[in-house]
């Protein structure tokens, strides 16, 4: 083979142990906190490895994860797919009957589940035993398993007694190596495979310096769920750099951040909007000292500027990253261009605010309704298409979504999107999720990151709701601060949003509400507010006849 040797995972993790094996694995856990180092984890990678052959998994199969983020989950990143075997990670906040789905369609095996979510699996497996008919056996990620009726060995017994060494076989770039399902917003969850050269290929473009490189001196603590895209593929990419791991655990408070960041001396961490503006309150009460973090990855969903303030004025770089689970996942990074470094701090501001500039070795192009290229002047948008070498050309066992979803080799993402005249790309909306009023367009993004800059403003969602002479008009859900006052928050806002929109862009009602739910993800779930909200009654007669678009 050209180069001596494929594009795999392994190398990374020799590379770790062997140059770095001193440097630290941490985890969160029930019990407290973990220690492993480089050395340690690739011996119990090994471990892992030797038992999932002795079992006699490893030549294809699929193995699945139903686990939050630590250290023993960590080795089924190398120990799984280092075998032959297909990591499958399960989202565990999905609703039973996709978990049901997912597991039938992908026909796992083996399935390693954190002792805390096993009623949750439990219940879903028992509900309907036929869609997990191919799995085999449950490994509990423990030293010991509660009742259950499940067929289940703790991992610590699965590891037991097996070699420190494991003969690594030579594998195939294109075998797959994992495999996610989309979170199903839009219907049932799509899965997407990886195979080792894709992760190896985003891996390496992580690693570049216009991705998010991580070096020998880092401490990385990926938030973002290691069940949801490979955690944004960070424990690869920190393993390939010899950077320290931390793992927050299961379902950390903004309290359980901040100290991991202060004793762990994080530098790096990732995460959607929803968990840092939980941080940014829990700053504001406490004394936190951030002095360790360097910066601070966000994805998922756009971060408002006042969240880039915030942190600037903390000395921690805001970084935004955009990707998809189709993408493996990080397909955009919006660093500033070297010709921008002098420019000043609004300019910088504004294209930092942006989604940001294509990850090296990936194309892009953005279609218009006509199906034209749209030029990249920061004014005309489109959807986004994107191909290149670790983005997938198809669905897994879903060839009908397969002839929708893609085209001449692009991914169309259903972003969409204007690139400015610096090739910074910037995602005006989801297009099920922009807001067709009057024959013209209005962001619910743009309007939710302005209201959230709001001092009064704790949460903002921006649904359009059907309305019989515009078709749809803009409706904003509103969380507001404790000391907010509520009666006339509403005229506040409006007036707030007249100051940098049209009038036909202001939401015509703004409804008080506790919480903007979430999907399993962690971003807004508008599809459930539009559901709730679906009232043209919310909005009738609040538009003045010169305030929407003729």
């Amino acid at each position: 083979m050209p180069g001596g040797s494929p594009q795999t995972l392994r190398p990374f993790l020799w590379r770790a142990e062997t140059l770095y094996p001193d440097t630290e694995v941490v985890s969160r856990t029930h019990e407290g906190i973990v220690r492993h180092d480089y050395a340690e984890y690739a011996e119990r990678t090994a471990q892992l490895a030797n038992a999932i052959e002795e079992a006699g998994y490893g030549d294809g199969e699929r193995l699945g994860t139903f686990c939050w983020n630590h250290s023993r989950h960590f080795e089924t990143y190398f120990g799984v797919p280092g075998t032959g075997a297909q990591l499958h990670t399960i989202n565990p906040l999905l609703p039973d009957e996709h978990i049901q789905y997912i597991v039938s369609d992908a026909q796992d095996e083996l399935i390693f589940v954190d002792e805390s979510l096993l009623p949750k699996l439990e219940g879903a497996a028992t509900a309907d035993p036929e869609s997990f008919e191919t799995v085999e056996q449950f490994i509990v990620m423990s030293d010991s398993v509660p009742e259950t009726e499940l067929d289940a060995v703790a991992y610590e017994s699965f590891i037991a007694d097996q070699p420190t060494e494991y003969d690594w076989p030579e594998l195939e770039e294109d075998r797959a190596a994992g495999l996610c399902y989309t979170s199903g917003t839009t219907g049932r969850p799509k899965g997407v495979e990886y195979t080792q050269q894709m992760l190896w290929s985003h891996t390496m473009a992580i690693q570049s310096p216009q991705g998010i490189p991580l070096d020998d001196d880092d401490v990385m603590m990926p938030v973002v769920p290691m069940f949801h895209v490979n955690a944004w593929g960070l424990p690869f990419s920190a393993t390939a750099g010899g950077a320290k791991h931390v793992y927050p655990g299961p379902q950390p408070e903004p309290a359980d951040l901040a100290k991991l960041i202060e004793e762990e001396d994080v530098t790096v961490t990732a995460g959607v909007p929803t968990v840092w503006l939980g941080l940014m309150e829990y700053i504001k009460e406490n004394d936190v000292d951030l002095s360790s973090l360097e910066r601070l990855i966000v994805g998922g969903s756009a971060a408002p500027e006042a969240m880039i303030r915030f942190f600037d004025d903390r000395d921690v770089e805001l970084v935004h990253a955009w990707g998809m689970t189709e993408t493996a996942p990080v397909g955009a990074v919006a660093s500033l261009r070297s010709d921008l470094e002098d420019a000043d701090y609004q300019t910088q501001l504004d294209k930092r605010s942006k989604q940001g500039l294509i990850t090296p070795g990936l194309e892009f192009r953005v279609i218009d309704d006509n199906g034209d290229e749209v030029p990249h002047n920061g004014e005309d948008f489109g959807e986004l298409h994107i191909r290149g070498p670790w983005v997938t050309t198809e669905y897994f066992k879903r060839p009908e979504a397969n002839e929708q979803e893609f085209e001449d080799g692009y991914l169309k993402t259903g972003d969409v999107v204007s690139v400015d005249e610096d090739g910074y790309i910037k995602i005006v909306d989801r297009a099920k999720d922009v807001i067709k009023s009057g024959g013209e367009w209005i962001s619910s993004l743009e309007l939710e990151n302005e209201l959230i800059a709001h001092d009064d403003v704790n949460e903002a969602a921006v649904i359009g709701v059907p309305h019989e002479r515009w078709q749809e008009r803009p409706l904003a859900m509103i969380v507001p601060t404790a000391d907010a006052d509520e009666e006339t928050l509403g005229d506040e806002l409006r007036e707030y949003i007249l100051e940098s929109y049209p009038k036909w862009w202001v939401p015509d009602n703004f409804v008080t509400i506790d919480e903007v739910p979430k999907t399993a993800t962690g971003k807004f779930d508008k599809k459930s507010l539009r559901d709730e909200y679906a009232d043209e009654s919310l909005v009738e007669g609040r538009v003045p006849d010169d305030a929407a678009p003729e």
